[in-house]
């Protein structure tokens, strides 16, 4: 019923997306009119319904581009976000492949050094040795082996902050270290910045009430803070060599550093 009154046809309206006929009788109402000036109360349903198909299409086509941008930016997110890493980066010749596996020694140093007064601190102790074995064998692999051991490292690192951090939180509900510990499979990097972070916090607080502390505290700030620039850098600046090694020094320190909480 476009020009005139209706004839009863609705042929003219079939393939119109938006479009929905509704049987509507004349109304007196204040309304949309036909071209002889009586009231046509099916325009204004048609209208309002081509409005809302309209709107809602809007709406799909943003939520998509919502969707699309958010998976765009967190597929760019760098790679010390990713969990872990299976790209073969460094150790391009057999000096760098050396100097990384003789940096990685001084973790089982350190682990020796851990008291085992108790079971979680022998855990620790252990866990710290292997991260010294699991990084050697890490950068002295290569082809399918590389990929486990490239897991197992950042494993052993999340396990090893998670044993520590359980060693000054004793009196902490279990479920926390049980979820923390079934993570460590899929996000290892996302439980060892967890318990890093309760591990600073302690540590920080015991200093604070402990001046004995002070010192060994400054001493792991500053190799904290060296060690995490030196982690960004390496995933920034890949191709630049002996930036792996150097974490691998800075951070056996701050590590060593965690012994005096354990006393």
């Amino acid at each position: 019923m476009v020009g005139g009154k209706s004839n009863g046809k609705k042929g003219g309206f079939k393939g119109l997306r938006g479009v929905k006929l509704v049987h509507h009788r004349r109304s007196t109402d204040t309304g949309s009119q036909d071209l002889e000036g009586q009231p046509c109360p099916i325009l204004d349903v048609i209208f309002v319904s081509m409005l809302l198909d309209n709107a809602a299409e809007t709406r799909d086509v943003g939520m998509k581009w919502e969707n699309m941008n958010l998976r765009s930016m967190w597929e760019q997110r760098p790679g010390w976000l990713r969990g872990y890493s299976f790209l073969n980066t460094g150790d391009r010749s057999m000096l760098e492949t050396l100097v990384n596996v003789v940096t990685s020694l001084p973790f089982i140093v350190v682990g020796l050094q851990v008291p085992r007064k108790k079971l979680i601190t022998r855990l620790y102790a252990d866990s710290v040795i292997g991260v010294g074995l699991v990084s050697s064998a890490y950068h002295s692999s290569r082809g399918e082996a590389r990929k486990l051991f490239r897991w197992g490292d950042y494993a052993m690192i999340a396990t090893a902050s998670l044993c520590l951090s359980r060693a000054l939180h004793a009196k902490t509900s279990n479920t926390v270290f049980m979820a923390s510990a079934m993570l460590i499979p899929f996000h290892p990097l996302i439980v060892t910045a967890i318990h890093t972070g309760l591990m600073e916090a302690t540590f920080a607080q015991r200093a604070f009430l402990e001046p004995q502390l002070r010192n060994t505290y400054a001493l792991h700030t500053i190799s904290s803070m060296a060690g995490g620039a030196l982690f960004l850098a390496d995933d920034l600046y890949p191709n630049i060599p002996y930036i792996h090694a150097a974490w691998h020094l800075v951070s056996a320190l701050g590590v060593s550093t965690y012994g005096s909480l354990l006393h």
